[in-house]
């Protein structure tokens, strides 16, 4: 990321994300840059940088709470609830998120840990979800 870029605002939240030590604490961040967006005092685009970063800064805190906050990430995470609402998540819509995760640069781990927090989360609320095989297609089938 390049922090020369970035507003004096959006340094500071920078310096916020790299002090959390919780999920709560960056959720609580994420919730203030929103805001910030909101009243239009930080672009969408730094916001999305720093949300990539409370992202990755949330890898590496034990547990498995998702933090909602802009970036590729939960833009991702949104459309693989949407797929999964109807608790079947088929080939054609797998292919369509492996489509997206090359996309927004999301990692198979990534995903996967996505998966199984929602599937956990849907299932907790009393939902059944399938979820068909899937193998991702080869580089030339698309040429």
């Amino acid at each position: 990321m390049a922090n020369a870029r970035l507003t004096r605002a959006a340094r500071r939240y920078l310096k916020k994300i790299r002090k959390a030590s919780t999920h709560y604490q960056l959720q609580e961040i994420a919730s203030d840059i929103q805001n910030e967006v909101d009243r239009r005092k930080i672009s969408f685009d730094e916001a999305l940088s720093l949300g990539n970063s409370i992202q990755s800064y949330a890898d590496r805190i034990p547990g498995n709470t998702i933090v909602y906050a802009i970036s590729n990430r939960d833009s991702y995470r949104g459309t693989l609830e949407l797929y999964l609402k109807d608790g079947y998540l088929s080939k054609t819509e797998q292919l369509l998120l492996w489509e997206e995760r090359r996309r927004l640069g999301i990692t198979d781990i990534e995903h996967n840990k996505m998966l199984h927090q929602l599937v956990d989360i849907l299932e907790k609320r009393g939902m059944k979800i399938i979820v068909s095989r899937f193998e991702e297609p080869v580089r030339g089938d698309f040429i």
